[in-house]
């Protein structure tokens, strides 16, 4: 896998006839530079139209782009009839709260059993929390409201999902909605989190510390991404980094969630034990404290919150900085009384689902993983 990583990140050629996604921050950066254009809007670019090329819509499925409470969609939806009511899946994309649009959204060849909605909400940095998670909560009540009359699908068989920060959504959308109730709509019935971001109070778990300079996430950036979803000043990305954003009460409060010996012990091999800081930066803390709100960590939500969450399907990834995240929300919701189904793909990596269905960058884990996660969401 690591070799495979060395070739793929110094390609300066293209995958498909398109712009290596590994150099497009680099690309973009130098025509910034430049002055020839913004790095932001190129990346959105290249994601947004190189990669979204033009592909037949698979037989047995009607592909709509339609708007929900002024928030776009992309409905999946089965043309063969069927005698039962369907199941639902509400999805929320990835791309670090800054990326994503209705044109890179791929085609489930595999959906063809159920209803796929998927949400393209407001992004960083022009739109900061809440905005992203308002859009998934107004898109999966309008959806769960007009589910059985226009789409046929039981609105008690709904889930939700996301892979990435759209699975940090999913998991802090279901906490929300567990704290808000409402008696004419039912709860989702599961939630589907594909290599989540789950917390920024620890960023120097074993897996931050293994894969901290694998593609396609890398730690310093993961940093990044939380803080332009929070609030926009990464100026306090390496004190964040070092450790020094959280205080002494606050870690010993958190131990108990974020404790490496929580982890299986083959996930923890060659970690180094974090160094002990005596103090936190107060600046800092005052900076990003929201970020240890549950709604943007929902890993350190409280126990009587987790006892609420729905069944559960987490995938993880090896090389993946976000790995023990989503081990460690395992945990806890095991310990919750929570129905968990675990996914671990040894041999993949951050991302690995967006490279299903893509001809011969098709990895085996991405298959592998697309198959899970549909299995899982047939057993709704």
């Amino acid at each position: 896998m690591h070799f495979v990583f060395g070739l793929l990140y110094p390609l300066s050629g293209t995958f498909n006839g398109t712009v290596s996604i590994m150099n497009w921050p680099i690309i973009g950066q130098i025509l910034g530079q430049l002055g020839l254009c913004h790095q932001m809007n190129f990346i959105r670019w290249s994601r947004c139209c190189i990669m979204a090329r033009k592909k037949p819509v698979p037989s047995g499925l009607r592909i709509k782009d339609l708007s929900f409470s002024g928030v776009p969609v992309r409905v999946y939806e089965p043309t063969a009839a069927s005698r039962e009511k369907k199941r639902g899946l509400v999805y929320f994309h990835g791309g670090g709260w800054m990326f994503g649009c209705i044109g890179n959204i791929y085609s489930k060849k595999q959906c063809n059993t159920f209803v796929d909605t998927i949400v393209v909400y407001r992004l960083a940095p022009e739109h900061r929390y809440p905005a992203h998670l308002d859009d998934c909560e107004v898109v999966t009540r309008h959806f769960l409201s007009i589910a059985a009359t226009d789409f046929g699908v039981d609105p008690r068989r709904v889930a939700v999902g996301g892979d990435s920060a759209g699975a940090n959504l999913a998991a802090a959308l279901c906490q929300r909605l567990s704290k808000t109730q409402d008696c004419h709509l039912p709860s989702p019935c599961a939630q589907v989190l594909i290599y989540p971001a789950l917390q920024m109070a620890d960023f120097h778990l074993p897996s931050y510390q293994q894969n901290h300079s694998v593609p396609i996430l890398f730690r310093g950036r993961a940093v990044f991404y939380f803080l332009q979803y929070l609030n926009g000043n990464t100026s306090v990305s390496q004190q964040i980094l070092e450790g020094k954003h959280v205080p002494v009460e606050l870690k010993r409060r958190y131990k108990k969630w974020l404790d490496p010996d929580n982890l299986p012990p083959q996930f923890r091999k060659g970690a180094r034990s974090p160094q002990v800081i005596p103090s936190h930066d107060g600046h800092v803390y005052h900076i990003i404290k929201q970020g240890l709100d549950p709604e943007i960590s929902p890993l350190l939500a409280e126990d009587d919150v987790l006892r609420l969450a729905p069944p559960t399907f987490v995938l993880t990834c090896e090389f993946d900085v976000l790995r023990d995240d989503g081990i460690l929300f395992c945990k806890r919701l095991k310990d919750a009384g929570v129905e968990v189904t675990w996914e671990h793909l040894s041999d993949g990596f951050h991302g690995i689902i967006s490279f299903f269905n893509q001809g011969w960058l098709t990895f085996q884990s991405s298959q592998k993983g697309m198959d899970s996660i549909v299995r899982y969401v047939r057993t709704l």
